[in-house]
């Protein structure tokens, strides 16, 4: 039995494999940091979105405060600050991450990116999750701005329970982003992103305890809202940062963001449009 011949550049013979190669791990790192760069320019040179993801949330959650303003909140054990920017959190997720990500997913598909990725090395998955990157990066820099500003303006104090926060919008985040998946299914144009995102984002502004918390509804109304896809979410953020939150609220908050979210997955595996649908 022989060994292979070393070559005098340290290299093997022919027929044998190189002692060291790049990982899948890596590969699939440095595809989805380049693709996710790209998506980042793409985003930034969109002037609609950027004011959709940076203005439109700051004017909300002066709207929040201004609704708050009009409601009782004796007996719920939320101030004014802590509701409106807590809401705020949700905005960001409804606004920057869904209804941006409906838009870049549409536009991506009718120009034939996605298909045209698609025949190359890169997986569905990382496509997918490259498209969402700067979208998520955008929302997890605008929920740390909320945070300071609660402490400096509004003295409010670091979240409570970091784990239930850092929970909350990780699954927020996640989920928003298969929902936006999911919904670029229905809408044919970018145009018509406008109308299909609006259901969401109506349910989630009135009956996820966005504008209203949900301690000021009927228990039974407030029963039938949990079930809403942000409401759990936007219980595990606002308790998270505020302190309060009983233990079967938050099962019920944990088991309805988790079951929601599953079901974004399983929407976009199940039903997500790589080609146009003109």
């Amino acid at each position: 039995m022989t060994t292979p011949t070393v070559l005098a550049d340290d290299r093997t013979a022919p027929g044998r494999a190189p002692s060291s190669s790049p990982s899948k791990a890596s590969a699939s790192a440095r595809r989805l940091t380049a693709l996710a760069r790209a998506e980042l320019i793409l985003l930034v040179r969109n002037r609609t979105a950027i004011f959709v993801a940076l203005v439109l949330p700051v004017a909300m959650i002066f709207s929040i405060r201004a609704s708050l303003q009009q409601i009782d909140l004796a007996g719920t054990g939320l101030s004014i600050a802590g509701a409106a920017l807590t809401g705020g959190i949700g905005i960001v997720l409804v606004q920057v991450v869904y209804m941006t990500l409906v838009t870049g997913y549409v536009t991506r598909r009718e120009e034939l990116v996605l298909k045209r990725l698609r025949t190359g090395e890169v997986t569905d998955r990382e496509i997918l999750t490259a498209n969402a990157l700067p979208a998520v990066a955008l929302a997890l820099l605008q929920v740390v701005l909320l945070v300071v500003a609660g402490a400096i303006a509004f003295d409010l104090s670091a979240p409570k329970r970091p784990e239930l926060f850092l929970a909350g919008l990780a699954v927020g985040l996640v989920m928003m982003s298969g929902l936006a998946a999911a919904t670029s299914a229905v809408t044919r144009t970018v145009q018509s992103s406008q109308l299909t995102t609006l259901p969401l984002f109506f349910v989630s502004l009135f009956g996820s305890g966005i504008f209203v918390p949900l301690e000021v509804f009927p228990d039974r109304l407030a029963s039938v809202l949990e079930l809403l896809p942000l409401t759990g979410v936007m219980t595990l953020i606002r308790h998270g940062w505020l302190g309060g939150v009983e233990g079967g609220d938050l099962l019920t908050a944990t088991v309805a963001a988790l079951a929601w979210t599953a079901f974004a997955v399983f929407a976009v595996q199940r039903w997500f449009r790589w080609d146009p649908r003109g």
